[in-house]
């Protein structure tokens, strides 16, 4: 008898472990999937390899290079960076690659833009965007601000999501953290690098990457794409980020994250 409830106590034990697990892990911040669903460069085979046009100022060129470094840890892609192909007052997206773009875009309201054309779930060019109208100013103009923001640009650019939208939790480490402390979530972790492999893992029967990418019908509007009224209908707010979603022609849509300043109506940081 003594025996026979001794393995009782020892099952329930089991099972109240397994339940007290379950509540912990459900009490985690939804970091599971980070990905900007469904959206991914069509390629053939891992690693790929991703051009980045520089079109930033010196000022820019040391968080550029280090974005580049920190994303080329990933195992499913290698970012090559390449003389910019754009002025970058007007940042257009060239086909098949990513342009990266600083200027002085004016008091907006915009701290940072990713931008990606899609056909269906596939990028086919892409821009990201920092504006030194705020960068150039005291409250951003600090490693940790552009090291974060451009790290976070770029990887909207190739389909990775935020791990968590509350500014006012703790920091996670990585620059796919919505923070208003940007010191330690500078660079990826290695949640960011598993999130890729997971977007990655399936092979497509063709690539938007490069040359290829030049069946794009046109390359969107002649607009600079720097205010709302160009970006389409607004999809997700977040308080401190929005996305926003344009149709084009020949089923092409131009999906826009935007990271605000905390001075626009109150908005983020």
């Amino acid at each position: 008898m003594m025996r026979q409830r001794s393995r009782v106590a020892r099952k329930w034990s089991v099972v109240c472990g397994v339940v007290l697990l379950a509540g912990l892990l459900s009490a985690l911040p939804a970091a599971a999937d980070h990905s900007w669903k469904p959206y991914h460069w069509a390629r053939t085979s891992n690693p790929f390899v991703l051009k980045v046009g520089d079109n930033v100022p010196g000022v820019w060129d040391p968080y550029l290079d280090q974005a580049i470094v920190d994303w080329n840890y990933s195992e499913v892609l290698n970012l090559e960076e390449v003389a910019g192909g754009t002025q970058p007052t007007r940042c257009r997206p060239t086909a098949g690659r990513i342009e990266v773009c600083a200027a002085k875009y004016g008091l907006n309201g915009w701290l940072g833009l990713a931008q990606i054309w899609a056909s269906g779930d596939h990028i086919t060019q892409a821009t990201a965007k920092m504006n030194d109208s705020y960068f150039s100013g005291a409250t951003y103009n600090t490693p940790a601000w552009r090291h974060l923001v451009m790290c976070q640009e770029i990887a909207h650019d190739f389909g990775l999501g935020h791990q968590d939208e509350t500014f006012d939790n703790p920091n996670l480490g990585s620059c796919m953290d919505y923070t208003s402390n940007p010191k330690g979530n500078e660079h990826p972790n290695q949640h960011d690098y598993d999130q890729l492999k997971l977007i990655y893992s399936h092979p497509d029967s063709g690539t938007t990457i490069g040359a290829a990418g030049g069946a794009l019908p046109g390359r969107g509007p002649d607009g600079d794409l720097n205010t709302p009224a160009e970006w389409g209908r607004l999809v997700a707010d977040y308080g401190g980020a929005s996305v926003y979603v344009r149709e084009l022609d020949h089923g092409i849509r131009i999906i826009t994250h935007v990271t605000w300043a905390a001075d626009r109506n109150g908005r983020g940081r």
